[in-house]
């Protein structure tokens, strides 16, 4: 089929493998959420096909009507959401859910990469006005407050802007601009995100408050072993000592099931897609189909680092998902999509450098 011509199907397996894992562990943790996160999962893949089987440059054109949207979607989220657990992110849609600001992060990395891709070098007011432009989306999403997605599309930012040719005059003002926002930051904290902070750097201050977290993860990750409990028999996870056990710290319970040889298979499928989406973005001839590559690289490589970090107890809790494996809908369809803009890139490249040669 020309649909499927020069289509990247190592990262169509890799993701089946790890949503794979992902759906398993859902169905040996919580059982009654199995039903709902396949729906989200077979949905994510059919816009990841959709998504793919457009030309890459018509989200370029439509870029600034993406991001009015994005915008709009935030703003909903304050006006239709319901309150949970002091957190206003779901707005419910039947007997299904849906998070804005994880669904906005496809949105956003085709707006900044279309918008950094039109300057041929970034200078001092270009960086000004992308700061200005990525505070609102930052802005609304940390008063939710979401502070897990604040810091994604923050990385996402990053990687566009390291990828988008900046120079090292603006960077070191970039960066000196961060460190003093860094201090200021902290005040706008909520207590309980302070105090995931300071329990990372000594959980067993309060081994039974702000440290439990934390511990039990470990704990979880460790008593997996070699080649886990069993489907099913993690006593963390299932004697509920884990909290968020099929979210936050879902990697904690698939090393406690399936151990290190579990563990490593789903890492080894993260390497494969980080390396492939990667290899799209350094063989792209459109700057902007590179960053967008970029973006979504950006994206991945903080999501997975900081969660399987905080699961391993080497990085702070922050409520940041396990892609494809942690329980959430939306998280799923907004990664499916960006890899579908991720094959579009590839697929659009490819195309275009058999017409040149031509």
């Amino acid at each position: 089929m020309k649909y499927f011509k020069n289509f990247d199907f190592v990262i169509l397996f890799s993701i089946l493998i790890v949503s794979t894992f992902g759906l398993v562990m859902v169905w040996s943790l919580t059982p009654s959420l199995f039903n709902q996160q396949l729906v989200f999962l077979l949905v994510g893949l059919l816009l990841f096909f959709i998504v793919s089987g457009f030309d890459i440059r018509i989200f370029q054109n439509f870029s600034k009507i993406i991001y009015l949207f994005s915008i709009f979607f935030l703003f909903l989220t304050f006006i239709l959401g319901e309150v949970t657990r002091g957190s206003i992110r779901w707005i419910p849609i039947g007997n299904y859910s849906i998070q804005p600001s994880e669904m906005v992060k496809p949105l956003l990395i085709i707006f900044f990469a279309s918008l950094i891709a039109g300057w041929d070098k970034l200078k001092i007011p270009h960086l000004a006005a992308i700061f200005l432009l990525a505070l609102i989306p930052l802005v609304l999403i940390f008063k939710q407050p979401d502070l897990g997605s604040s810091l994604i599309i923050a990385a996402v930012l990053t990687g566009i802007l390291l990828g988008g040719g900046i120079t090292k005059k603006p960077i070191a003002g970039f960066f000196v601009l961060i460190l003093m926002i860094i201090p200021a930051f902290w005040f706008f904290l909520h207590d309980y995100q302070k105090s995931r902070f300071l329990s990372f750097l000594n959980p067993y201050n309060d081994p039974l408050g702000s440290g439990y977290n934390l511990i039990q993860a470990v704990i979880a990750v460790g008593s997996g072993e070699l080649f886990g409990r069993g489907l099913g028999r993690g006593t963390q996870s299932h004697l509920a000592f884990l909290p968020e056990r099929h979210t936050d710290f879902m990697f904690a319970s698939l090393s406690e099931e399936f151990g290190l040889v579990g563990a490593a298979i789903v890492i080894m499928c993260y390497l494969i897609l980080l390396f492939r989406v990667l290899k799209h973005a350094q063989n792209s001839h459109s700057k902007f189909a590179s960053l967008v590559c970029l973006g979504v690289f950006s994206m991945l490589f903080f999501q997975i680092f900081v969660n399987i970090g905080m699961n391993m107890g080497i990085m702070p809790i922050t409520g940041i998902p396990l892609p494809f494996v942690s329980y959430g809908g939306s998280s799923a369809l907004a990664t499916m999509i960006c890899f579908g803009l991720v094959e579009a890139a590839g697929k659009f490249e490819k195309n275009q450098e058999v017409v040149e040669i031509k």
